[in-house]
């Protein structure tokens, strides 16, 4: 799995998208917004699992039996540990929280050495999914798999309707804590064979496909 969006992170993107089909003409974010968002890992590994809310986690303290706990993580995206209290765990990795409960933990035990596992990964249903909204035939949302494109996923769908407006199409990303517009041409991508538009899909993205105007 690849890094995965945080719910609060899905949540904006998914109002991006119901903002934009309320616009008559969807504008693309800066050229450095979108070559940032296009540069981001698309593939998917287990070492590079996000947490999110509902996921079970384990917290271990080296020599340290009872401060170790299993938690969910709660809806806000925190996790309750002893001595140092809430902490936020949506959008970390296992690895980048516990480096933060290591220092939280310095000023109550010396070097302390923390470990988090994932035991159950409640978020994962929902955060590493993407998404064809609009002009299509049937709008899907579907796990995310290495290697998927716009192309896969417009044809997953079952291809755009007589009314789509397909190099209109776009393509939304969450990018830090900002949604970024990709621009899609997918008209020249299914009539032209170019396919420079046909960019691969990452965790959390949603792809739409707007109408024509009459």
């Amino acid at each position: 799995m690849s890094s995965k969006n945080s719910l609060q992170g899905l949540l904006v993107s998914l109002m991006a998208v119901a903002f934009v089909t309320g616009c008559a003409g969807p504008q693309p974010s800066s050229q450095e917004a979108i070559n940032e968002a296009l540069s981001m890992q698309t593939s998917t590994g287990v070492d590079e699992y996000v947490l999110g809310p509902t996921d079970a986690i384990q917290i271990s303290v080296w020599r340290n039996a009872d401060l170790s706990i299993n938690v969910a993580v709660r809806p806000d995206g925190r996790v309750s540990m002893p001595l140092i209290g809430d902490v936020m765990a949506t959008g970390k990795t296992p690895e980048q929280l516990a480096s933060e409960i290591e220092q939280g933990l310095t000023n109550y035990i010396r070097e302390p050495q923390v470990t988090v596992v994932v035991t159950s990964m409640g978020s994962y249903e929902f955060s590493d999914r993407v998404r064809v909204t609009g002009a299509v035939n049937q709008p899907i949302s579907v796990p995310h798999r290495s290697g998927m494109t716009v192309l896969d996923m417009v044809l997953s769908a079952g291809g755009a309707n007589p009314f789509a407006k397909l190099n209109d199409s776009m393509l939304y990303r969450l990018s830090g804590n900002r949604v970024v517009a990709i621009p899609v041409r997918l008209g020249d991508i299914l009539d032209k064979g170019d396919i420079s538009t046909n960019y691969r899909m990452r965790p959390g993205d949603i792809l739409t496909v707007p109408e024509r105007n009459f």
